[in-house]
């Protein structure tokens, strides 16, 4: 355990952060996989719903530093593929 003052805030400052980034990390990736599995189920109109609810996941965990902006538009874009490829 730290005993300078400066650590011992800092120790909290990175509980909240990580708590943060583990909240929109998880969010991402749930809305992710349920697109992934609406895709491959062939169901066209959830796969586009569960699509843009992703995105917009991604964007804000881009936005909020918890992905970075390249990572998310690669996820991003390979959902775009993957819903193109039902059409």
């Amino acid at each position: 355990m730290a005993n300078i003052k400066s650590a011992i805030k800092r120790n909290k400052q990175n509980i909240k952060r990580r708590s943060r980034n583990n909240f929109f990390r998880g969010k991402a990736r749930t809305f992710v996989k349920r697109a992934r599995l609406a895709i491959s189920a062939g169901d066209k109109e959830n796969a586009q719903e569960a699509v843009k609810v992703a995105i917009s996941a991604l964007d804000k965990a881009a936005e909020k530093g918890v992905l970075h902006k390249n990572n998310a538009s690669r996820r991003k874009s390979r959902l775009m593929k993957g819903l193109a490829s039902l059409e």
